[in-house]
């Protein structure tokens, strides 16, 4: 898997407004931003972004996932902190 075909998968599953995959082999990491996470916990946050990839994982082709969720008020105050390199 492609960090773009991630970002496709994540953008077509998801209401997000942006969305950046950096990854080290079978590891990524992801950071997905969306107002609809405003009243989510941090587990359904995390459980949301999860969902869609759940089959890569499954089947191999992602290893390892961290995953970074914002909104887009929060992203804004935090990019620069959070960039993929």
């Amino acid at each position: 898997m492609t960090n773009e075909e991630i970002e496709l998968l994540l953008k077509q599953a998801l209401n997000l407004s942006d969305v950046h995959v950096r990854s080290e082999g079978t590891h990524f990491q992801v950071i997905a931003v969306s107002d609809d996470f405003a009243d989510m916990s941090r587990v359904k946050r995390q459980q949301a972004v999860y969902a869609p990839l759940k089959e890569k994982i499954t089947d191999g082709s992602i290893h390892a996932v961290t995953i970074k969720t914002f909104t887009e008020k929060d992203w804004k105050r935090e990019r620069m902190f959070n960039m993929p390199s």
